[in-house]
């Protein structure tokens, strides 16, 4: 089975290398990723997971991987920040709290769909302006859900985790593998 990531995200190439698997093709797939009126973190990334599977084209023989990641603190949904001034205001609101972090699988076949999400709850130390301020220009909080990547310099700003490192980034490596290898794809080989 060939896989397809239907993702432009260079974390998830990353990730996916952790299993041995190099995409024979990258198919970042086009779709509105605009929240409903009043959903929930937990069903958005699944709904915007299954979406972004069922846009990529998928040809007998291939397995599509696509997935989604958001950070929610309660029920609000924290994206990617359109500037720095919405990135400054999402750490204010993420500094001295926790948070769930939720990642969404969708892995795809022309016959078949599987999925799978993952919560991680985030504890952010409290922030100093001075924090933020240079984190911020760091320039790694864009393109980031929440205005951060754990993997870079933010992650000296979290003391604490519970559960998958590897979905905070944006692919849960244990889960991917599982539901790659039910499609037919053959992991660390």
């Amino acid at each position: 089975m060939a896989l397809v990531l239907g993702s432009a995200s260079p974390r998830r190439l990353e990730l996916l290398a952790q299993l041995g698997l190099a995409p024979a093709d990258v198919r970042p797939p086009d779709i509105d990723e605009t929240p409903a009126k009043g959903e929930l973190p937990r069903d958005y990334v699944r709904r915007i997971a299954r979406q972004k599977a069922k846009a990529v084209p998928c040809a007998p023989g291939e397995v599509v991987l696509c997935a989604d990641t958001t950070v929610a603190l309660g029920r609000r949904i924290m994206g990617k920040p359109e500037d720095e001034e919405e990135a400054r205001r999402f750490l204010q609101l993420l500094s001295g709290r926790r948070h769930r972090v939720i990642t969404a699988v969708a892995v795809s076949t022309p016959e078949r769909l599987w999925e799978r999400d993952v919560v991680t709850s985030v504890q952010v130390k409290r922030l100093s302006e001075v924090e933020i301020a240079g984190y911020l220009a760091t320039g790694d909080w864009r393109g980031k859900a929440g205005a951060y990547g754990i993997q870079g310099p933010f992650g000296a700003l979290v003391p604490w985790i519970s559960g998958s490192f590897s979905a905070v980034v944006g692919l849960p490596l244990a889960e991917t593998a599982h539901l790659l290898q039910a499609a037919g794809v053959e992991v660390w080989r």
